[in-house]
C-alpha cells in the first residue's frame, strides 16, 4: 500500500487508514472480551499488514474501550510491530453512564484529557501515541486547559502530535492560536453522500438548497495549513456498496453508477467510492470502518484506480441529487 509523508510531522503513513471501531464486540456496556474477539482483531491486523497498512485509528469510546484493549492484546503478541505502526486515538466524548447518573457529554477539561489518554495507553499496551485527536467539540472548553494538557502529554513523551475531529475552520483557528505546534489532522465525515466539502465551493452565491452551513473556509484552511483531512465513514456505511431498495432515488442512482464504474474500471464498488475521495487534491486519507479482511482488500483496490474528471463529476452529480448550478 502506498505510504505518504504526513505534513507537519516526521511520520510516513499508509494512504488508507484502518479504523478499529469494529473491534471489541460493539457498544454494549456489559460485553466481555472473548477468544473470538481476539481472533477477529488478529485477522484484522494481519490483513492490514498484508496490505501494507501501518496507520490504525482508535477512539477511547470504541467498544467502550474494548477495541483498544483487544488491539493491545494482539499487539502484545507481536511487540516488534509497534515501532512500525502509527497509532492514533481520540478523546473528548464521555458516555452517559460515566460515572453512573452522568449525562452523555463532551469533555475537553485538562483532567479528562490527561486521564483518558493514560487509559488509552494502558489499553493499547504502549507508552505513546503518534497522534491524539479531540473527538467532538466541547462547548465548555477552555483552550488554555487543552494547551496545557497537550504540552504535558508531549513533554512526557506520551503523544507526539495532536489534531482534531469534527471541527470547522473557526474552531481550529481558535485552538491553534493557543498551541505552539501545528494541528496535524482533522477527521471529518467525507464521502459521496456527505460531500459538503465539495458542495460549499460550487453553491456559493447560488441561493442553493444544498449549501452546507459550517463548511465555509474549512477545506481551504486545512489545505493552507497542511492539516491532513481524514475521512470517517467514507463508504456511507455500505449503502452504495450493497444497495437497499428503500433508499432515496439519488442514493439508488449513485449506487447504480458506482457499480457500473466498478465494472468499467475492473475493480470493486468500495474502490470507486474511495477513489472519488482520493482524487481530490486536498490529499484526503479515508479511514476504513470495516474490520472484515475481505472488505479491506476490496477497499485497497482504490489505490489502483484513477477516475477521470468526467467520472468524478458524474458521481458527484448523482450523489447530490440535483443538476449542477
Amino acid at each position: 500500500m502506498q505510504q505518504v509523508p504526513l505534513p507537519n510531522t516526521s511520520l510516513t503513513g499508509s494512504k488508507l487508514i484502518l479504523g478499529c471501531m469494529g473491534l471489541g464486540g460493539g457498544w454494549a456496556h456489559d460485553t466481555v472480551l472473548t477468544k473470538e474477539h481476539e481472533k477477529q482483531a488478529r485477522e484484522f491486523l494481519d490483513a492490514g499488514l498484508e496490505l501494507g497498512a501501518n496507520f490504525y485509528d482508535h477512539a477511547n469510546i470504541y467498544g467502550r474501550g474494548r477495541a483498544e484493549e483487544v488491539f493491545g492484546r494482539i499487539l502484545k503478541e507481536k511487540p516488534s510491530l509497534r515501532d512500525h505502526l502509527i497509532l492514533q486515538s481520540k478523546v473528548g466524548i464521555r458516555w452517559g453512564d460515566d460515572p453512573p447518573g452522568a449525562p452523555h457529554r463532551f469533555d475537553y477539561s485538562r483532567q479528562h484529557l490527561l486521564e483518558a489518554t493514560e487509559q488509552i495507553l494502558k489499553r493499547l499496551g504502549t507508552d505513546h501515541l503518534e497522534i491524539l485527536l479531540l473527538h467532538r467539540p466541547d462547548p465548555l472548553w477552555d483552550p488554555l486547559e487543552v494547551a496545557e494538557a497537550f504540552a504535558l502529554l508531549k513533554a512526557q513523551g506520551k503523544v507526539r502530535y495532536f489534531g482534531v475531529s469534527n471541527q470547522n475552520r473557526f474552531q481550529m483557528e481558535y485552538l491553534q492560536s493557543f498551541l505552539p505546534d501545528p494541528l496535524v489532522a482533522n477527521q471529518l465525515q467525507l464521502s459521496l453522500l456527505h460531500s459538503g466539502f465539495v458542495e460549499h465551493g460550487i453553491s456559493f452565491n447560488q441561493h442553493a438548497q444544498h449549501y452546507p452551513d459550517g463548511w465555509e473556509g474549512t477545506m481551504e484552511y486545512c489545505r493552507m495549513h497542511k492539516v491532513v483531512l481524514q475521512s470517517w465513514s467514507p463508504l456511507d456505511r455500505g449503502v452504495l456498496t450493497e444497495p437497499v431498495a428503500d433508499q432515496p432515488a439519488h442514493v439508488q442512482a449513485t449506487s447504480a453508477l458506482v457499480h457500473k464504474l466498478a465494472k468499467t474500471y475492473d475493480t470493486t464498488p468500495e474502490a470507486i467510492q474511495l477513489a472519488w475521495l482520493l482524487k481530490h487534491p486536498a490529499g484526503i486519507q479515508p479511514v476504513l470502518g470495516t474490520s472484515r479482511p475481505d472488505r479491506l482488500r476490496a477497499c485497497a483496490k482504490a489505490l489502483e484506480v484513477s477516475l477521470t474528471r468526467d467520472d468524478w463529476y458524474a458521481l458527484f452529480a448523482a450523489a447530490r441529487g440535483a443538476t449542477m448550478p
